[in-house]
């Protein structure tokens, strides 16, 4: 984490009460307790390197407890170049990167995009709580960062964060969202029309992030006249070509595509979350929807 990402997420002048006191929470009341017990040496056969080209979208279920060690395996098992993470704690999400930098040799850069400064969710301490909503770990530098909270976040305030960053040896905009939660439809309505806006500004973009829509749910309609989705046979009409992405069996997670096309993707079911492990393999240097049952590039 740089210094600028320390003093966005923790506040100026408090970086080193924050820290000794994460340290402390972390034991008592931390989501990510069950880490400290974790240790060793990286494992034989580890992930050494990230797979240029891939991207991932993972909603990592807060509040749910579960083990950052866990949720790194996870992750490493794939190492995407670029991971999106909605419902992430800014600490759990440092206690991640360097679970998959020291156990799987899997090195990332950094950005918050929190909307929330949450006690409740993500520990801390009630006078400095730990940041709550997105992040992108990215294995290349990332720059030009901007963190825009929805006019009307519905339940819980909700917003979007991008970045330019590097996939496949290009350039690329890339954003994360989390959209308002179900049966909210009219808020989600006005969200996407505010990230539609901008990603519309870039010929060349990747969206990830949970919708907590399904493919067929007129507020998304926005996105699709934008973008495609990583799956080619996923449409909103019909839509019963997009596989689930959840435990309930609804396809809330995407990979929104533009100007980029889609290799494969896959769908993975994690003990961790709520929500699949969502990632998919690209080509940068076409701007056309692949063909069905295109290979995948290991």
């Amino acid at each position: 984490m740089t210094e600028i990402e320390e003093a966005r997420v923790f506040g100026p002048g408090m970086r080193w009460l924050a820290g000794a006191m994460t340290v402390a929470c972390a034991v008592l009341v931390g989501p990510s307790a069950p880490d400290a017990l974790v240790g060793g040496s990286r494992p034989a056969g580890a992930v050494r390197e990230v797979v240029p080209h891939r991207v991932m979208t993972w909603n990592l279920c807060n509040p749910c407890e579960q083990s950052n060690a866990h949720r790194a395996a996870e992750i490493a098992a794939y190492a995407p170049q670029v991971i999106g993470m909605q419902e992430a704690c800014a600490g759990d999400v440092a206690r991640i990167r360097n679970e998959l930098a020291r156990r799987y040799g899997l090195v990332y850069h950094v950005a918050y995009g929190s909307v929330l400064q949450d006690w409740g969710r993500c520990g801390g301490v009630p006078w400095n709580p730990d940041g709550y909503g997105q992040a992108l770990l990215s294995a290349a530098p990332m720059t030009d960062r901007v963190t825009v909270e929805y006019p009307d976040g519905g339940s819980e305030d909700r917003g979007y964060m991008a970045v330019t960053t590097s996939v496949g040896g290009r350039p690329v905009r890339v954003f994360n969202t989390h959209l308002a939660e179900r049966r909210q439809e009219s808020v989600r309505a006005d969200q996407v029309g505010v990230l539609a806006a901008e990603v519309a500004r870039h010929d060349r973009a990747i969206v990830l992030g949970d919708f907590n829509a399904v493919p067929d749910a007129p507020e998304l309609a926005p996105m699709w006249a934008l973008a495609t989705d990583t799956d080619s046979w996923c449409h909103p009409s019909p839509a019963d070509g997009c596989r689930t992405t959840t435990d309930w069996h609804s396809k809330f997670d995407y990979v929104f595509l533009r100007g980029i096309t889609a290799l494969e993707h896959h769908v993975q079911p994690s003990a961790y979350s709520d929500h699949h492990l969502l990632e998919t393999d690209l080509d940068l240097g076409q701007g056309v929807a692949a063909a069905p049952g295109t290979r995948r590039k290991r």
